[in-house]
């Protein structure tokens, strides 16, 4: 979908995220960000997809 302003584009993802979407801000100890972005980066992901594959991982295995 083409949006005429960038704004209205946002909003609607801004949006779309707030229905879909629940947030976690996850605290890390210092220097520890650039490390899990270097795994993600060299497992080909996201950060948060690296994140959510390894929650995934352990609530599968732990028959939740």
């Amino acid at each position: 979908m083409a949006y005429k302003e960038k704004k209205d584009a946002v909003a609607y993802n801004n949006k779309f995220n707030k229905e879909a979407y629940d947030r976690i801000n996850l605290t890390v100890p210092k220097g520890k960000k650039e490390v899990i972005q270097i795994a993600a980066k060299k497992s080909g992901e996201s950060v948060n997809g690296f994140i959510w594959r390894l929650i995934q991982a352990e609530l599968d295995r732990m028959g939740e």
